[in-house]
C-alpha cells in the first residue's frame, strides 16, 4: 500500500539472525510447500553433528541433531525461523545448492532481484558480521516472504515439535499479542537487537498487515529491546491508518469545452475514500471517455476517476451543467 517512512541511518549494518528470512525465502522459492506438506527430507550426517557441537561450543544458536535422523523441509524451516538454529541454516544451504557458498550467491542474487541494493549476505545464518543490510531493504524482503503462505504460517507458530530436540519455542515474544504474527528476531554483539515484524490490523471492513523492521537496538537485553521498539512502531502505525476522503463528491477534475468556446465543469459524482495516513500521497487517475455529441447534458458521464491505493476506489466524472449546440452565429461563421 505504502510506507510510513524510516528513521536512523541508511548505512548497511549487521542484521544477525534476521538474515535467516532470506534463507527461508530462497528455500521456499526453490521448494514450495503446500498446506500440510512436509517437503523434502534431509538425512543428518556425522559431519553435521560435529558441526552442530562446534557451533554450540562458541555460543551459537543451534538445534540438536543426531546422525542418521531425518529432518523434513518444514521441520528445518521451523528450526530455522523459531529457535533460530544456525546449523540448520547451513544444512538447508548445502541441501539446496550443494555448498554454503553457492547458496549464499543465490541469496545475493535474490536480494538484487528484490531491489535490495544495500544488502550483502556472506552466510546463511547471519552469524557473520559481514552479512549486512538496511531496514528498508529487509522490509522489501518481508513483503515478499509474507506473501508465501508456508512462510507466513511457520513464523506465526509459537512452538514446534522437532526430532531429537523435541519442543522448540519461537523467540518472537510479541507473537499472538495485539495482532502480531511474526516474523524474525536476531541479536548479537555486532548487530544489537533486530526484529522484522508483521501485525494484522482491521480498518473498517478491510484486513491489513503492517510490516516493519528495527535494527541495532541496544537498550537492555538485545531481543527485548528490539521487541519493545517494534511494538512502539507497529502500534503507532496501526493507530495512524484510517479511512480518508481523498476527493469529496462534486470535486472538479476536468473542464469540457464546446466547439464555440463555452465551458462546462466536470466533477466527481461520488466521494473517493481510501485507506491512508497523514503525509501519504496517493495518485489520482482521470481517464476521459470518448464522447461524440453535439449537446452535453448535465450529469452526463465524461470520465472515470480512480485512486491508486489498496481498494482502488473509482467514481464517474460527470458534467455539472449542460452545453447546448453551437450558436447560430458560430455555425454561420464556420460554414464549409
Amino acid at each position: 500500500m505504502g510506507s510510513f517512512g524510516s528513521a536512523g541511518s541508511s548505512v548497511p549494518v549487521p542484521i544477525a539472525s534476521v538474515a535467516k528470512v532470506m534463507t527461508g525465502y530462497v528455500t521456499l522459492r526453490e521448494h514450495p510447500l503446500g498446506a500440510g506438506q512436509a517437503g523434502f527430507a534431509m538425512t543428518v550426517t556425522a559431519a553435521q553433528v560435529a558441526e552442530q557441537r562446534q557451533r554450540l561450543g562458541v555460543g551459537q544458536s543451534t538445534l540438536p541433531v543426531r546422525a542418521g535422523e531425518q529432518i523434513s523441509e518444514r521441520q528445518a524451516l521451523q528450526a530455522l525461523l523459531l529457535p533460530s538454529a544456525n546449523n540448520v541454516a547451513a544444512m538447508l544451504a548445502t541441501h539446496d545448492a550443494s555448498s554454503v557458498a553457492a547458496f549464499v550467491a543465490r541469496m545475493n542474487t535474490t536480494a538484487r532481484a528484490l531491489g535490495m541494493s544495500s544488502t550483502t549476505y556472506t552466510d546463511p545464518s547471519g552469524y557473520d558480521a559481514t552479512t549486512v543490510s538496511t531496514a528498508a531493504d529487509q522490509l522489501r524482503l518481508a513483503r515478499a516472504a509474507m506473501r508465501m503462505p508456508a512462510f507466513a504460517a511457520i513464523v506465526d507458530e509459537r512452538s514446534a515439535e522437532l526430532p531429537v530436540a523435541g519442543t522448540v519455542e519461537n523467540l518472537d515474544g510479541l507473537l499472538g499479542e495485539d495482532g502480531y504474527v511474526g516474523v524474525k528476531t536476531g541479536s548479537d554483539r555486532a548487530a544489537g537487537g533486530c526484529f522484522m515484524f508483521a501485525k494484522h490490523i482491521t480498518v473498517g471492513s478491510l484486513e491489513l498487515t503492517v510490516l516493519g523492521v528495527v535494527l541495532g537496538q541496544r537498550e537492555g537485553s538485545l531481543i527485548g529491546a528490539a521487541l519493545a521498539s517494534a511494538r512502539r512502531l507497529g502500534d503507532s502505525a496501526a493507530a495512524s491508518v484510517r479511512l480518508l476522503t481523498v476527493l469529496p463528491a462534486r470535486t472538479r477534475v476536468l473542464t469540457a469545452t464546446s466547439a464555440d468556446g463555452r465551458h462546462a465543469t466536470v466533477v466527481t459524482k461520488g466521494a473517493l475514500r481510501e485507506l491512508g495516513w497523514g503525509g501519504l500521497t496517493l495518485p489520482v487517475n482521470v481517464a476521459a471517455s470518448r464522447v461524440v455529441t453535439s449537446r452535453l447534458r448535465a450529469g452526463q458521464r465524461l470520465a472515470t476517476v480512480t485512486v491508486d491505493g489498496v481498494g482502488a476506489p473509482s467514481t464517474a466524472a460527470v458534467a455539472r451543467q449542460s452545453l447546448g449546440g453551437p450558436s447560430l452565429g458560430w455555425r454561420l461563421a464556420h460554414l464549409l
